[in-house]
């Protein structure tokens, strides 16, 4: 019992751990700018964006390319601009992160 706690207690911490580490890696790369966990900034919030694909199997190879290459229309007239600052590993580490969210 004691050892499924522990293990339990681990694990979390280890999830929790990396879910900072992947907003710090948002911050990192500038995304914190115009985004926000939960609340619109000028792009919309992390958890908005987890909420409209939840059920979309390609969600995740379509926004990792528009963090990457940038986009518009999804939500609203203001375009995502490009990210050349961000690697195709971080991009995907960054929208596997957004898609968690709930």
């Amino acid at each position: 019992m004691k050892y499924s706690l522990l293990v339990g207690s681990v694990l979390a911490i280890m999830a929790s751990g990396s879910a900072m580490a992947n907003a710090d890696l948002a911050k990192a790369k500038n995304c914190m700018a115009c985004h926000a966990v939960d609340t619109k900034v000028v792009g919309p919030a992390y958890k908005d964006v987890a909420k409209k694909y939840a059920s979309d199997k390609t969600a995740e190879a379509k926004l990792v390319q528009k963090v990457i290459k940038g986009g518009t229309g999804v939500w609203g007239a203001i375009p995502m601009p490009a990210n050349a600052q961000v690697s195709e590993a971080e991009a995907k580490t960054l929208v596997k992160w957004v898609l968690s969210l709930k």
